[in-house]
């Protein structure tokens, strides 16, 4: 069964995940204004200046608001339908979210895209939040300071272990969660001004679509949205990967404030979630797609709007030897005129229309190695095609990750982790491993796992913890105890991922390090 067609499978959680592009609630409902000013309103009641406490002195993200409504359901009772709970939470994200600038560095965590630890800024940061979650769920939250202090006196009071996970017994720890770290935290982040919601009419139209597919190849798409009821969007999709039979899904999108486009749709390939962030003019969006029972698997997405002028968005493949000529595909919208690959490389057009340009490019034997930009009439992707000799080292990405044992009869599915082969060039210094380097692109590469270390051996790791695909894939094994592993424990491990590259007459091996762990029995949207 291919990736695009695993079914839909609910973990354990506390409760549903919100769909955030569920169309709006009947006429006669509340409005979220509504249900702010009566429900929320019980609690948090204006001052004198017409603030509403906790509510007004913050600012979310979609997901952060989220979690917001559903621990007050939880914890202290708010009465709200399904359909009140999602109202509520697109009026919140609306008027009191972040502007896309604000979210930069920190939306890989919305994204899901696999990482190994998300430390802090600091030491100190990393000790008193990166314990326990990832540094983003706090980079992605705006308040202000006695807001931010009102949040260091509830997690001590919802969870008052806080310290002992902290492992900050040998400090003054209280001291400085409520007076060190609430200053860094108010001038890091402060409550700041709303940003103005965006009508998200003008991102209806035709769009062109492209990406990386990790384990699968580069892939380009076409997707059409038209306005539906209640300020949503209907989808309907098609993405294409070389060589494969194209896959198509329909859904509906919601912008969210300030540009934040969250989109849920099914098909052919399965059922898979959108999460890209909308440009500042409204013609393009940048995000990841993933699945929604396997976030894993999944592809980052560039998408412009057709008729927004010449744009490219992807080069595929993205790299060439000096004295070869290899086909190389241009994805973009409105494209014309002649291409330009800089000097020492000749281009001849073989297909040309308005999204794709096929071309057969050849590089000189003196062609001067290293990133080139790529044009094509009034369009430009600056460093985008990589001409290279020989590679100097694979890199194994990501370089260290986590894979989850599952199922086995549980109701918690196996997490694999996807992995790829990354070739690189010294670049000008020569040496390896520094800021110079030049990341060629993504290798064929042969897949082993080994035992990272000597107790990884003892427990024999690599024979119980699960297996890699030629794709990179690696699958681990069911949860449970293993009466044949020392003491019966489970199939967790810590591996050692190799890849073997072909370049030329040389062979390359590169490294990473996994670890099986056990399941996540509690997964909020953001980790």
């Amino acid at each position: 069964m291919g990736v695009f067609s695993r079914a839909l499978v609910l973990g354990a959680c506390v409760m549903a995940p919100l769909s955030l592009s569920a169309g709006t609630a009947a006429a006669e409902s509340l409005t979220g204004e509504q249900i702010v000013a009566t429900k929320c309103g019980v609690c948090h009641q204006k001052d004198t200046s017409g603030v509403i406490p906790r509510i007004d002195e913050g600012r979310r993200t979609p997901e952060g608001w989220d979690m917001t409504v559903v621990r007050m359901m939880r914890n202290n009772g708010v009465d709200l339908t399904p359909e009140e709970r999602t109202t509520v939470v697109h009026y919140l994200a609306d008027t009191r979210g972040l502007s896309i600038a604000e979210t930069e560095g920190y939306r890989y965590i919305l994204e899901k895209r696999p990482v190994a630890e998300d430390v802090g800024p600091t030491q100190e940061f990393t000790e008193m939040c990166s314990r326990c979650h990832s540094f983003a769920r706090v980079g992605m939250q705006r308040r202000t300071k006695d807001d931010w202090r009102r949040l260091v006196n509830f997690h001590l009071g919802q969870f008052p272990t806080a310290e002992y996970q902290a492992l900050a017994r040998d400090r003054d720890w209280w001291g400085i969660a409520s007076t060190d770290m609430v200053d860094q935290l108010a001038e890091m982040f402060p409550l700041g001004e709303r940003p103005m919601k965006v009508d998200p009419a003008p991102l209806s139209g035709e769009w062109r679509l492209a990406g990386h597919w990790p384990g699968h190849g580069d892939y380009e798409g076409a997707m059409t949205a038209t306005p539906a009821e209640g300020g949503d969007l209907t989808l309907s999709m098609t993405l294409s990967v070389a060589g494969k039979a194209p896959v198509t899904f329909a859904g509906t999108a919601r912008v969210f404030g300030a540009g934040e486009w969250r989109a849920s749709l099914s098909g052919d390939g399965g059922s898979i979630r959108q999460v890209l962030a909308r440009s500042g003019d409204g013609s393009g969006l940048t995000g990841r797609w993933f699945m929604v029972d396997d976030d894993v698997v999944g592809a980052p997405l560039a998408a412009v709007k057709v008729g927004s002028g010449p744009a490219l968005l992807a080069v595929s493949p993205a790299y060439l030897k000096p004295g070869e000529t290899t086909r190389i595909t241009l994805s973009g919208t409105d494209l014309s005129g002649d291409p330009d690959l800089g000097a020492g490389v000749d281009a001849k057009v073989v297909e040309a229309s308005a999204g794709t340009v096929v071309l057969d490019v050849t590089a000189a034997t003196d062609a001067a190695v290293g990133p080139r930009d790529v044009s094509l009439g009034g369009a430009s992707l600056p460093g985008s095609l990589v001409v290279y000799d020989a590679l100097d080292r694979v890199a194994v990405e990501p370089a260290v990750t986590f894979a989850r044992v599952g199922g086995n009869g549980g109701p918690i599915p196996k997490v694999p982790a996807q992995f790829e082969a990354i070739g690189y060039l010294n670049g000008p210094d020569g040496e390896p491993g520094t800021e110079d380097d030049i990341r060629v692109g993504a290798m064929d590469a042969a897949w082993r796992s080994e035992n990272f270390d000597e107790t990884a051996a003892v427990m024999k790791d690599a024979t119980f913890a699960g297996a890699i695909s030629a794709m990179g894939l690696f699958t681990p094994n069911g949860a449970g105890p293993n009466p044949e592993r020392v003491k019966g424990t489970n199939n967790t491990g810590n591996l050692s991922i190799v890849a073997t590259v072909a370049d030329g007459g040389e062979t390359l091996e590169g490294t990473g390090q996994l670890y099986v762990t056990v399941q996540r029995f509690v997964d909020w949207p953001i980790r």
